[in-house]
């Protein structure tokens, strides 16, 4: 529900209200504007009938139902766009459009170190690197687990780059928090609730892709689930979803972006590696992404692609993602943005 208070409403009178919505088993989201201060009770559907009493309490205009299920999420409770700064400067959700690159796999001290330094020379503002790799088959590289979220730390005091590395499972999640600046959740754990739960209860923003065959609205429930722990740094990643269509490794679906852009405040990225699993296609889908709106690219990147562990056929030598960068550059300027 939303309460929106009067215009002029005294602080005591906001406090009160925060207090009674706290007390009757709900959590208060206050959004104070330049007017008037909303407050967003969230909580159990089941008794939100109890909440339109608050009407009741001085100060209060009224109470309105919010209609989305996806309550933080969703622009009915926030209407501005969300800024989310991962550190260092770098800000999704702004002017500014950052780039996260790097290699699949972290698979040794020197590759990845290579790596952030080539990407960081190329324009990448943070690097990607998976220590934990959730592959089809039981017999793929699994990654190298805290030693290579040890080596990310290395590369990151070498380059001073940010580091975004992904998150399996809930046991795992203090390890990687203590390394990582970015925390991803990959597409098959976009539904893994208890997982959702644990990176909610950090304060790191968290980079959630879109899962395999998961609509918008349901992608927006997992970033709820993250949200209602209190972390409300949640930046959505679209990588491409199940079709019938085999060109191409997945099916980048760009017209997220925009419908995002109607459903949500929080900040939108796209991944085309993933989306294409091609390199040949990634700089098109790259610069389309920009160009319809997103607020970050995430790109694969290996010093050699042929001799990659995992994913070298959608990864881009580094010389190919520097010529991207450029061209990037100047489709966001076209549409009133930064790289």
């Amino acid at each position: 529900m939303l309460v929106v208070m009067q215009l002029g409403a005294a602080k005591k009178e906001i406090a009160d209200v925060e207090s009674e919505i706290v007390r009757m088993g709900y959590t208060p989201h206050p959004i104070r504007g330049v007017e008037r201060t909303v407050i967003g009770a969230i909580g159990d559907e089941r008794g939100k009938a109890r909440l339109q009493a608050l009407e009741t309490l001085p100060g209060v205009e009224r109470v309105i139902p919010i209609l989305k299920p996806y309550k933080l999420a969703g622009r009915e409770l926030r209407k501005e766009k969300t800024h989310i700064d991962a550190g260092n400067g770098v800000i999704f959700g702004g002017k500014r459009i950052p780039i996260i690159a790097g290699p699949c796999s972290v698979e040794g001290l020197e590759q990845i170190c290579l790596a952030g330094e080539l990407v960081k020379r190329g324009g990448a503002t943070v690097l990607r690197g998976g220590a934990y790799k959730p592959r089809t088959s039981p017999y793929s590289f699994q990654g190298l687990a805290e030693e290579g979220l040890k080596m990310l730390r290395e590369a990151q005091k070498r380059t001073g780059l940010l580091i975004d590395t992904e998150v399996m499972k809930e046991a795992a999640v203090e390890l990687v928090a203590e390394y990582a600046d970015i925390m991803q959740i990959g597409a098959r754990n976009m539904q893994n609730y208890d997982l959702l739960k644990a990176v909610g209860q950090t304060r790191k923003p968290v980079l959630l892709k879109r899962g395999l065959a998961n609509t918008i609205s349901e992608w927006l429930m997992s970033a709820e689930y993250i949200m209602s722990q209190g972390n409300m740094q949640v930046i959505l990643c679209e990588r491409g979803i199940r079709t019938f269509e085999t060109a191409t490794r997945n099916t980048l679906d760009l017209n997220a972006i925009p419908v995002l852009k109607r459903e949500t405040h929080l900040p939108v990225v796209v991944d085309p590696s993933h989306g294409t699993g091609h390199w040949e296609y990634v700089e098109d889908m790259a610069l389309a992404a920009i160009a319809a709106g997103a607020d970050g690219l995430i790109i694969e990147v290996h010093p050699n692609p042929q001799e990659a562990w995992s994913d070298g056929a959608q990864s881009l030598t580094p010389e190919r993602f520097s010529a991207l960068v450029e061209k990037a550059r100047k489709v966001a300027a076209a549409v009133g943005r930064e790289i």
